[in-house]
């Protein structure tokens, strides 16, 4: 049963089905929940005077932490919590970076101890809601890519690590050198770091040169971790030898280098960069597998596979209906039964009604390919 609200009294978290001006009363296109205060905004400035909301959207869904109210007075208190806390943690951690990566471009002093904090805290949420985290990391702006990726690299680092058990003190020292890991990238040329086609053999060479130019950014950082210095200087080495800048082989890369490497890789494929579209994660892991067992440890790569799952939290996937979403939960016991967020059809590229559909209960269902907006060429950013 619909419930009419005034637009003065429309809060963030309702479904709104209808909408009603001085002139008429209207079904929505595309029904959904308020999840900014800007559309609230945008309906009283459009003449808006009165909302129709389906109040049992809001309480029905077992899933409602993964709904768009996530964030909003009328989630459940466990999904408000998780998702505002993950929030305020990218937040923090990307104003932390921008001002790390602000200070070495002046060749300003650097002070590491609040990216120690800042680490620290990626940590404790990795632990206390990493699905959550992991959701609004991969809320990507095309024109912040040093910094998210810097950022993503970090958390997907500690998540790695605590899938391989590693102790709180290796994770928050992980977490630091994901941070800083690109840090000499700040000081290669604006032209070769943004440039949307292939790179020269001389500009290809400059950008190698970040590892170079990372290194005294590095020494000048009273009381880096070597973990944390380890996990920027060999996330460029190959397993054979032919990576840079100490062409390491074989053992003498260890497992932070190793584990670095593997992450690094996946979260610049799965970017939309200005010379080329991200790549959904199943593309990328397809590639990754590709670059075993000479480039990347094959057996490390299996178990991070395994640590994200093969369509992680935030990916776009197509059903076996045509319908297409959001992987929202995954299913521990089973990698390609998660339960995703649907809200698209392929087959009549439109949107449709929000369902949230648990796969391990519905065996007439099979994820057929993992995509992206850009192949789509449509925003499912509303919906995130």
């Amino acid at each position: 049963m619909l419930q009419k609200v005034a637009i003065d009294n429309v809060e963030i978290g309702m479904y709104v089905e209808q909408i009603e001006s001085q002139l008429a009363r209207t079904k929505m296109k595309k029904p959904g929940f308020i999840r900014r205060q800007e559309t609230i905004e945008n309906l009283r400035e459009k003449g808006v005077l009165f909302v129709y909301i389906d109040a049992d959207q809001i309480t029905s869904d077992e899933d409602i932490q993964y709904r768009e109210t996530k964030v909003g007075k009328h989630s459940s208190v466990k999904g408000n919590d998780e998702f505002g806390a993950a929030k305020e943690l990218v937040d923090k951690s990307k104003k932390q970076l921008s001002k790390l990566l602000n200070d070495v471009y002046e060749n300003k002093p650097v002070d590491i101890e609040p990216v120690k904090q800042v680490s620290s805290d990626i940590v404790e949420n990795i632990f206390e809601r990493r699905d959550a985290v992991l959701w609004i990391s991969g809320i990507r702006e095309k024109s912040a890519y040093l910094l998210e990726h810097s950022m993503n690299v970090a958390f997907h680092l500690v998540n790695f690590g605590r899938y391989l058990e590693l102790d709180r003190q290796t994770l928050e020292e992980l977490a630091i050198g994901g941070l800083v890991h690109d840090i000499g990238k700040i000081l290669v040329r604006d032209e070769v770091l943004n440039k949307p086609g292939k790179l020269s053999d001389e500009e290809f060479l400059h950008m190698k040169e970040h590892q170079t130019l990372s290194q005294p950014v590095l020494d000048s950082m009273i009381d880096l971790p070597k973990l944390s210095r380890d996990v920027s200087l060999m996330h460029h080495e190959k397993i054979d030898g032919n990576g840079y800048p100490n062409g390491l082989k074989g053992d003498e890369l260890t497992l932070i280098g190793r584990m670095s490497c593997i992450v690094d890789i996946y979260d610049a494929l799965t970017a939309e960069r200005c010379y080329k579209p991200a790549l959904s994660p199943s593309e990328a892991f397809k590639i990754m597998i590709g670059l075993t067992p000479f480039h990347l440890d094959p057996d490390l790569l299996k178990k991070f596979i395994r640590c994200i799952g093969f369509y992680p939290i935030g990916s776009v996937v197509e059903l076996s209906n045509g319908r297409v979403g959001l992987v929202c939960k995954e299913n521990p016991d089973d990698l390609m039964t998660p339960t995703v967020k649907m809200f698209y059809s392929a087959k009549t590229e439109s949107f449709r009604e929000v369902e949230y559909i648990d796969l391990k209960k519905r065996p007439d269902l099979k994820i057929i390919r993992g995509l992206t907006e850009a192949k789509l060429k449509t925003d499912f950013a509303e919906f995130r």
